[in-house]
């Protein structure tokens, strides 16, 4: 439940490394899981509905200063993300707590690397109204494991893998080629993070006896809204998403499209 943002990037990256050296175990995990409706994170940013959030054209220095907060704070989440997926989830092999506290240490490196380039632009973190959605999402799927594997990382975090390559592409026609430089960095390693999200869901589903396309698809068609194209394929394929689930996304989208415009 650490607060203060330097302090909680350290000690992601420090429990990561405890991990790989074996000087953190899984022995002491012997408290209650509890419910956390309110993770660590500092007093700002101010937290709003995502409908509330101000979109700003890309073109402007004050736009691209919304898009490096608003990564910021995906990344800022992401990191108690990974955290929750080691704390919540008990029963799981050792693989899977040093996969996810990785992913700890690498988004508490992103979040740095933004906001050192939103520093250098004249910005802090927190200065900017922010959304909770991510987290909400760990609240809703903090029951399962495989259903957290499946609607976070292969649905949140895959939709980062969407957008990003179009706002690298809007970032080199505003020239803005070291906020670019940043996003390629973090485009490359959370195609890695989803992937491990995929790798544990299929887990979880072969533990089962579950078969994960069908079962993704069910899972998908309990959410609000389905996931929206276009799609990254090149990097969802990577990330472990078969060319099946793709399709299947496609229709699950146009499906929702007919029936919202027969509304």
């Amino acid at each position: 439940m650490q607060t203060d943002v330097p302090t909680k990037l350290a000690g992601a990256k420090a429990l990561y490394q405890a991990w790989q050296q074996r000087d953190l175990t899984r022995a002491g995990a012997t408290t209650l899981i509890e419910a956390i409706e309110v993770p660590g994170r500092p007093i700002k940013p101010e937290l709003i509905s995502p409908t509330a959030v101000k979109q700003r054209k890309l073109t402007t220095l004050e736009g691209r200063l919304a898009l490096l907060h608003a990564v910021a704070h995906i990344e800022f989440n992401a990191i108690n993300l990974a955290l929750d997926a080691v704390y919540r989830f008990r029963e799981m092999p050792d693989e899977y707590y040093g996969d996810w506290l990785q992913v700890a240490s690498e988004e508490a490196y992103h979040f740095a690397l933004v906001c050192e380039r939103m520093n250098g632009l004249g910005m802090q973190y927190g200065e900017l109204e922010a959304h909770n959605g991510l987290w909400d999402q760990a609240c809703r799927t903090a029951h399962d494991v495989m259903v957290r594997m499946a609607l976070v990382p292969r649905v949140l975090e895959a939709r980062g893998l969407d957008v990003t390559p179009p706002m690298m592409q809007r970032l080199r026609e505003a020239k803005d080629m070291d906020s670019v430089a940043v996003l390629e960095v973090i485009l490359r390693e959370e195609v890695g993070h989803v992937r491990i999200g995929s790798h544990w869901y299929h887990y979880c589903c072969n533990q089962r006896g579950l078969e994960p396309e069908s079962t993704f698809k069910q899972l998908l068609r309990a959410l609000p809204t389905p996931p929206r194209s276009p799609f990254y394929t090149e990097g969802r394929l990577q990330a472990g998403f078969s060319e099946q689930e793709l399709v299947m996304m496609l229709e699950l989208e146009q499906q929702w499209l007919t029936e919202l415009r027969q509304r």
